[in-house]
């Protein structure tokens, strides 16, 4: 058999004390083993960011190696934005020291991540690159995302397409996103992870907008719910139902008909291909009510509904599903003194109509509630025939007379002259009030227009005639002065006869003008039955007997002068009375005669 060993002759330099004493290498071979060992390990210095390898992955730690002549522990928590970490994995780890108090290397892989996270996020940015993020937590309006140390914010509608109702399923999940925003500013990054799925979406859109038809029937779901429609998910691509597609009925409010997530069949109304705004229709699926009215249904028949609807001008009715028709603020009483629809009716009422007009073409329908009542103009002559007393409510005013109400649906109109006799009334709210009875006489009827003319004067005779004889034309009275005006003054005399005095007819006898409230003497210059006016003046009470003495001076004056020319003349006619003739005779007679006249 062939010797396999062969002689090997024993080192020289071989120490064998130190053998014996557990050490086989000498000093020198000591020191080149230890230079050798050193050149294996890295020349890492501290805060440098280095890259390492995943040796043991733990539930609260990973190790990491870096080639360095120990090991590093780095906490676990650092790690979980990158939930599929596995052993051997390369990772940056930032040394921060490379000898602790127990001499073991520390590294810290998420001050690395934050180190170079700033060019890596703009560099995701410029080059829209999917990166990786954890989601930490929820905050106001969105969630808060771990993107290479940092913490970006993820608005709640970039989180997915569709609304999200409940954000704490995504805390603690890893998620891919894409960065669409930084402020260098203020250090704040955007992501979105709706971004990725648009982008998947939009050909998935392209492909269906294709396909549409106008007609076509689709199965989607309810995605959205707002006060103004419904959005349905048709497989990649929304369309709308708007509230007035959801239903032949009238709907206030779309989660009557439909819910979230609810699986229905919709008719595409239209569609913008390059808008890509799709309108969809879901009453469509369905007959008209209208089609399905009853076709016995005419004018002039009655029927029961509900009002769904209350607008100033009327309410609506719903006499059928999906069939309504408007009963005008006219219809709902016989009354001219139109109000607000809601003084007769309000949503939810139960209510009889009948039905003033009908049209199928246009499936429209007007209905009556006063119609159910008689007509109270039918037999107005008989109810208010002229001359009959009545008493009435006040309902409003006009500057030429009053409106009253005799019962509803019957008004009348009280001119203002007609009001009272004697006062002077300017306004009917001087009179009387709305709200206020008041005592009528049916003046004239005019059926055709459904108008009456009362009187309320006429109560009363006309004082008129009576007063001519007290208030006669010269007669002096004690007024008071009820009103000022630039043309004049209202006077109120005794049992409320009032007249009237131009400003010069004011004046007093010191040269003052006459203040209002003050009570004087006025003389009446002017008594018209007929129009019901007396024009009165202070002025003359004290004129008239001045102008009378200074007349009866004056004509005493002349008479005394006449007189005594007389007496002068006397003598040298009677001298000569002997000698005149026949024709002197009838001279002097015509002189005295004109004497006479004089006097």
């Amino acid at each position: 058999m062939e010797n396999k060993f062969k002689n090997i002759a024993p080192d020289a330099n071989f120490d064998w004390n130190a053998f014996e004493n557990g050490s086989a290498a000498t000093s020198a071979s000591h020191e080149d083993l230890e230079k050798a060992y050193d050149a294996t390990l890295s020349k890492a210095s501290e805060n440098e960011v280095v890259e390492g390898t995943v040796l043991h992955i733990g539930k609260r730690e990973v190790v990491v190696s870096i080639g360095f002549k120990s090991d590093a522990v780095i906490p676990a928590a650092e790690f979980r934005y990158n939930p599929e970490l596995k052993e051997g994995d390369k990772v940056e780890v930032l040394i921060e020291s490379q000898e602790d108090k127990k001499g073991q290397l520390v590294l810290s892989h998420r001050k690395a991540r934050l180190f170079k996270a700033w060019d890596r996020v703009n560099e995701a940015l410029e080059a829209k690159e999917v990166i990786k993020g954890f989601v930490k937590s929820r905050t106001k309006g969105g969630m808060i995302v771990d993107v290479f140390g940092i913490e970006a914010f993820l608005p709640g509608s970039q989180i997915d397409v569709k609304p999200i109702r409940d954000y704490d399923v995504f805390v603690g999940k890893t998620m891919e996103f894409q960065v669409v925003k930084i402020n260098q500013e203020y250090k704040n990054v955007v992501v979105s992870h709706k971004a990725l799925i648009e982008a998947e979406l939009e050909v998935q859109k392209q492909a269906i907008i294709a396909k549409l038809e106008k007609g076509q029937v689709l199965e989607g779901t309810v995605k959205n719910i707002t006060s103004y429609g419904v959005f349905i998910d048709l497989g990649g691509v929304d369309g709308l139902i708007h509230i007035t597609d959801l239903s032949w009925a009238r709907v206030s409010d779309p989660r009557e008909v439909v819910e979230l997530d609810q699986k229905i069949n919709v008719v595409i109304l239209d569609f913008d291909e390059e808008k890509k705004r799709i309108a969809l229709g879901l009453k469509q699926l369905i007959p008209h009510p209208w089609d399905a009215l009853d076709t016995e249904l005419k004018e002039g028949d009655k029927v029961k509904g509900k009002v769904v609807v209350m607008t100033d001008y009327g309410a609506f009715v719903e006499v059928a599903p999906g069939v309504e028709g408007l009963i005008h603020v006219s219809e709902m009483s016989w009354s001219q003194h139109l109000r607000s629809a809601q003084d007769f009716l309000k949503v939810g009422d139960e209510v009889e109509a009948v039905i003033i007009t009908l049209n199928r073409e246009e499936r429209k329908m007007s209905l009556g509630l006063k119609q159910l009542k008689e007509d109270p103009w039918m037999n107005i002559e008989e109810k208010y025939p002229v001359g009959s007393k009545h008493n009435a409510k006040v309902r409003n005013f006009t500057s030429f007379g009053v409106f009253v109400e005799l019962e509803e649906g019957v008004d009348g109109l009280i001119h203002i002259s007609d009001l009272s006799w004697t006062k002077k009334v300017k306004h009917p709210s001087e009179f009387t009030q709305v709200g206020a009875p008041m005592d009528v006489v049916v003046l004239e009827i005019d059926k055709e227009n459904r108008r009456l003319s009362l009187g309320h004067k006429q109560l009363e005779e006309n004082p008129w005639e009576a007063l001519e004889a007290t208030y006669g034309e010269g007669s002096v009275h004690q007024g008071t002065i009820k009103q000022l005006m630039e043309k004049g003054a209202v006077v109120t005399l005794a049992e409320g006869i009032e007249g009237f005095a131009t400003p010069k007819h004011l004046v007093k006898e010191d040269g003052s003008s006459a203040a209002q409230g003050e009570t004087l003497d006025f003389k009446v210059i002017e008594f018209n039955k007929d129009s019901h006016r007396i024009i009165l003046s202070h002025s003359r009470t004290f004129e008239d007997p001045a102008r009378e003495a200074a007349r009866a001076e004056r004509k005493a004056a002349a008479a005394a002068k006449k007189a005594a020319a007389k007496k002068e003349e006397t003598p040298a006619i009677q001298n000569q009375a002997a000698t005149n003739s026949l024709g002197d005779n009838d001279a002097l007679a015509a002189l005295k005669a004109m004497m006479e006249k004089g006097e």
